[in-house]
């Protein structure tokens, strides 16, 4: 852990960690699927769909024989089941992006950055159930901070980082954010 100069920002994740705890997940999806070819990776917006890319990529190279990580991934649009709309009516709707092969009968491996209430995967799980009928879901998360409001848990996740609600997880993506980076922003109030 480090702490960044003049702040009380400190990085508990830094790109090899992130990069460990991906490849380590994608062979944890493989190992409880059986294999890949029934698996799709759908990521909740924001950096939940570059992750549920990367892992893409990462179970294709576990898997070898050519798999397309295209084919693999996609993100799922949560927006509109939400149940804080009330507070934030204003949140404006991600596309959702379903692989071609579907979801129907496979197994959907939801994939966030952070878990934290468990409301955000409620809605997933809500969305989900809108579009079609997997045979089974699953959830990947890089960083479980604890304080569940609802019976949720992961599957498979990067990291366990017991917080405080004072507390503030910020995950730092490439994609996203230019560099790889989960930091814990120290006294205030809790969002992520």
């Amino acid at each position: 852990m480090t702490t960044t100069e003049g702040t009380d920002d400190v990085t508990v994740l830094g790109p090899d960690e992130i990069r460990r705890a991906l490849t380590r997940i994608a062979h944890e999806i493989v190992e409880s699927g059986h294999g890949a070819d029934d698996i799709v990776l759908l990521g909740i917006p924001h950096r939940g769909v570059p992750l549920a890319a990367r892992l893409a990529r990462a179970v294709c190279e576990a898997e070898g024989a050519g798999r397309d990580p295209e084919q693999m991934s996609g993100a799922l649009d949560i927006t509109m089941y939400r149940d804080d709309l009330r507070d934030h009516p204003m949140r404006a709707p991600h596309r959702t992006v379903i692989p071609a092969r579907g979801i129907d009968g496979r197994i959907v491996v939801l994939v966030d950055d952070v878990l934290y209430s468990g409301r955000t995967v409620r809605a997933a799980l809500d969305a989900l159930g809108a579009i079609g009928r997997p045979a089974a879901v699953r959830l990947a998360v890089l960083v479980d901070r604890g304080h569940r409001e609802l019976p949720i848990r992961a599957d498979h996740v990067g990291k366990n980082l017991p917080t405080s609600r004072a507390e503030r997880v910020d995950v730092h993506l490439t994609e996203t954010d230019g560099e790889d980076a989960v930091t814990i922003e120290r006294g205030r109030a809790a969002q992520a």
